[in-house]
């Protein structure tokens, strides 16, 4: 079930601090990231950026939204709490010679910018799993320009995340406490699984005229239960947090799970493709009232 609009990070023990995202930037960068890059376009496509217009990004990592904003010609301004992740995606921006870039470290939370700046602000796989979604919204809508478009990036439901169920069955299959994920509430990756809470917690924000697209899915290719296992591991500090409960025999008993279960997956091909539901939505903000 999703989270509720009232519920808050004190229902979450399983925060990652900056420094733990610091841990993983430079598996993420490398797994993670070069796969984000189809949904990005899509997404900024869906909004509708321009060449020429100024766009945020908001809890950014090596920036998958923002190198993609970038070659549409945006001048762009990556944000995230972890410095790491933002070397990586400076890194990434200066070695494409995309010069309309900049990274700053910044809490999604409390944005240090000014009201009215921005065409276009967006996040993709990063807001989507702050301890208090609503205020972030809030700080993304405040320094989007009147009549400039807001847009969020997010999973949708759990149980088609294919990739997460493959890890969770194979973890389950070796450790036999194992739990599993909860589900009330559940991972704040999920709070806006569902596309009637998105739309809610957007126009809550301040947009007009939210949109709420559930058709796209993300696509993960992966040849080996060791593509699969860096991936997770790469992903989201939480992944690293489970594991630290487990021996070094179980996880390697878990990876080859995994690569059973992707070598039957894809068969005579020489990869998996496992997929994931996505909700991308997307707003403006009110004009002023004379």
């Amino acid at each position: 079930m999703p989270i509720t609009e009232t519920e808050t990070a004190a229902a979450h023990d399983e925060v990652a601090p900056p420094e733990a995202w610091d841990a993983i930037a430079a598996g993420y960068d490398e797994f993670v990231a070069p796969g984000e890059g189809g949904i990005a376009r899509e997404a900024l496509r869906l909004v509708g950026l321009e060449p020429g217009e100024s766009f945020l990004d908001v809890a950014a990592g090596p920036g998958g939204l923002s190198l993609a904003a970038a070659r549409l010609g945006a001048t762009v301004l990556a944000t995230d709490w972890s410095p790491a992740m933002i070397r990586h995606f400076t890194s990434r921006a200066r070695a494409e010679g995309l010069a309309s870039t900049e990274g700053r470290v910044m809490d999604a939370h409390a944005l240090d910018l000014e009201n009215d700046l921005f065409d276009v602000t967006g996040s993709q796989f990063g807001v989507m799993l702050v301890p208090d979604q609503p205020v972030a919204l809030r700080e993304m809508v405040r320094v989007t320009k009147p009549g400039g478009r807001v847009m969020l990036v997010a999973y949708g439901s759990p149980a088609e995340f294919e990739a997460l169920q493959f890890f969770v069955a194979a973890l389950s299959s070796v450790v036999p406490d194992f739990e599993g994920l909860p589900e009330d509430p559940p991972p704040l990756e999920f709070q806006v699984s569902d596309p009637e809470v998105m739309r809610s917690r957007l126009i809550a924000s301040g947009l007009r005229d939210v949109s709420v697209d559930t058709t796209h899915r993300e696509e993960v290719e992966f040849g080996s239960g060791l593509d699969c296992w860096n991936w997770m591991r790469s992903s989201n500090p939480i992944v690293g947090m489970i594991l630290s409960e487990t021996t070094e025999e179980q996880q390697a008993t878990v990876r080859e799970v995994l690569d059973l279960m992707i070598k039957e997956r894809r068969g005579d091909g020489s990869s998996a493709i496992l997929t994931a539901p996505l909700n991308i939505g997307w707003g403006w903000k009110s004009m002023p009232v004379r």
